[in-house]
């Protein structure tokens, strides 16, 4: 940001949205989160249940993770965490993940994930964590 004296949010803020485009564009399902998050340990647990594999931004671990959530924000018309996308979409949050799952909507939109994007992220059937970004 220090290189970037006369702009230094609409550079962090270009950053920040490249970042979360690359993210999802690679990966079916994309959890931003935080650690103590009740909402974002419900979303994980519906993807655990489902055993599919996800990757998980702490957002609170992550050193932009500020601008990263105010980035999601903008994106996505929310701040609140978690932010879940599948193939590329936004679909809410964690109560919007469990809902689509027992209405029977949520796998037949992960089953339409582009195949480069099929096993990204670890196995969640054996008891092996998510997959983590971190910079």
């Amino acid at each position: 940001m220090g290189n970037y004296p006369s702009s230094p949010s609409g550079s962090s803020n270009r950053a920040s949205a490249s970042f979360v485009q690359e993210v999802v564009s690679h990966n079916c399902i994309v959890i931003f989160s935080k650690t103590t998050c009740p909402y974002c340990r419900l979303a994980k647990n519906v993807f655990n249940e489902i055993g599919t594999p996800y990757k998980v931004i702490e957002l609170d671990q992550h050193e932009e993770g500020k601008q990263l959530q105010d980035t999601l924000g903008e994106m996505t018309g929310a701040r609140t965490v978690p932010r879940v996308f599948v193939n590329g979409t936004c679909i809410g949050g964690g109560s919007e993940a469990k809902e689509l799952h027992q209405r029977g909507k949520l796998l037949p939109l992960i089953q339409q994930c582009a195949p480069c994007c099929e096993g990204s992220g670890m196995d969640h059937s054996s008891g092996a964590q998510p997959a983590s970004y971190n910079l």
